[in-house]
């Protein structure tokens, strides 16, 4: 995505991220990868989506921890694994 327009939209909303409840994280197991992939994610900022190009951090077997850039901000969130896009 153009990062002006990421930046635009972004300055619309809040991110959003799964929340505790959501991600379960005290009954699911957590893989962290120290060299994270690069991956496309489906993220929104308010109400309004956006596909960003992320590292995928950490993940569970529902969920993954990302993070961007907007502009030169670094921005981390949880989203649902159906969210994220892997090459190949």
């Amino acid at each position: 995505m153009d990062d002006r327009i990421l930046q635009r939209v972004a300055s619309r909303g809040i991110l959003q991220s799964l929340t505790k409840e959501e991600l379960e994280l005290d009954r699911r197991p957590v893989t962290t990868d120290p060299r994270p992939a690069r991956v496309q994610a489906w993220v929104r900022f308010g109400a309004e989506p956006v596909l960003v190009d992320a590292d995928l951090c950490m993940w569970t077997d529902r969920a993954a921890a990302i993070r961007f850039r907007v502009g030169d901000q670094e921005r981390r969130c949880w989203v649902w694994s159906g969210a994220v896009l892997r090459d190949g």
